[in-house]
């Protein structure tokens, strides 16, 4: 099973985040915001990745640090949890509906960080979740992971079901980058040999 477990503490935020690639979606979230909360939650049943993490921020300033900080240590723990990359697709795409909402993710596990974001979210707050730290989770989790990440919206106006489509087309897109090709599981899917 790949696995991971880590650790991120600084003045900001205390966070412990545990991972299992090969699981079946179970989760235990708690970052102290109920919709990013949910966001993660859903992370994890999409991908079918056993997920729990524990954030205790300064949340009485708000969700910055939080939500990046946390996009930070789940980036760590993926790209410990992947190990030296042998056999995975690396590879992965999913265009996710969520009602009126269209959204596209495609991305690569290149080992370089580079995030494209073509989204309109809105409204600036669901719930007490700033909607702009949406793209600061994913550009903190693409530079740790090592991610090309492309997230197009094509269609939308609720701000909830945008961000959910977001979430769980990224879930779904990196369950099949980090699966396992079995006809190449002792090669590493470059012609450079490393990733």
């Amino acid at each position: 099973m790949r696995k991971s477990e880590m650790k991120r503490k600084t003045n900001e935020t205390d966070i412990v985040i545990s991972l299992c690639l090969d699981g079946v979606g179970k989760y235990d979230i708690d970052t102290g915001c109920g919709f990013f909360d949910h966001m993660m939650e859903l992370f994890a049943r999409h991908g079918r990745f056993d997920l729990a993490i524990k954030c205790d921020g300064d949340t009485k300033v708000d969700y910055h640090h939080s939500v990046e900080d946390i996009g930070i240590t789940l980036g760590q723990v993926f790209k410990e949890a992947l190990g030296d990359k042998k056999g995975i697709c690396r590879y992965g795409e999913q265009m996710l509906p969520m009602d009126e909402a269209l959204v596209l993710v495609s991305l690569d596990i290149s080992g370089r960080s580079s995030v494209d974001l073509d989204i309109d979210i809105p409204t600036e707050k669901v719930g007490d979740f700033d909607t702009e730290l949406t793209e600061e989770f994913m550009i903190a989790f693409s530079r740790e992971l090592g991610l090309t990440l492309h997230i197009i919206q094509l269609a939308g106006v609720n701000s909830h079901h945008i961000i959910e489509a977001i979430f769980k087309g990224l879930a779904r897109a990196l369950a099949k980058a980090v699966s396992i090709d079995e006809r190449f599981a002792d090669e590493v899917p470059s012609t450079k040999g490393v990733l």
